[in-house]
């Protein structure tokens, strides 16, 4: 059951991601603005250069954690956890995605780290999220 509610709370990261997305093509079309004639504050332009390395950066955590999340729903029905645990590593390492093939990590210490990998990507879009607000409050006042 741990496994299925770890592989659950994984695939929230796919609404983080859309988010995070949103936010960093803003950022993007903010940014490209002065190609248009827009004029850009100095401090708005670096804030939203900001932004789009954290969508970046953001997009790598959502590529791990969209795969952990597919990989835990896969072994919650594992009807043979340890043979498929010690496939998924062979697998793993020949891929060139993790350094050895046996990782002698517990079932619970795995999903601490996969949901480690959800909280850095909800880092990051809380980030991108107050830098947003920064921009936001940059912008010059008309009237």
């Amino acid at each position: 059951m741990n496994l299925i509610v770890v592989a659950g709370l994984l695939g929230r990261g796919k609404q983080l991601e859309r988010l995070s997305d949103g936010i960093t093509l803003l950022a993007l079309a903010y940014g490209l603005a002065p190609l248009l004639g827009a004029p850009l504050q100095p401090l708005a332009s670096l804030l939203s250069i900001t932004l789009v390395v954290l969508g970046v950066l953001h997009k790598y955590w959502a590529i791990r954690v969209a795969l952990d999340a597919e990989l835990f729903a896969h072994l919650a029905a594992s009807r043979d956890l340890t043979a498929d645990t010690q496939t998924l590593d062979q697998a793993l390492f020949e891929l060139k995605l993790k350094p050895q093939p046996l990782d002698s990590r517990t079932w619970p210490a795995r999903s601490q780290a996969a949901l480690n990998l959800l909280r850095r990507q909800a880092l990051c879009l809380g980030l991108q999220l107050s830098l947003a607000l920064a921009i936001l409050l940059t912008l010059p006042l008309k009237g």
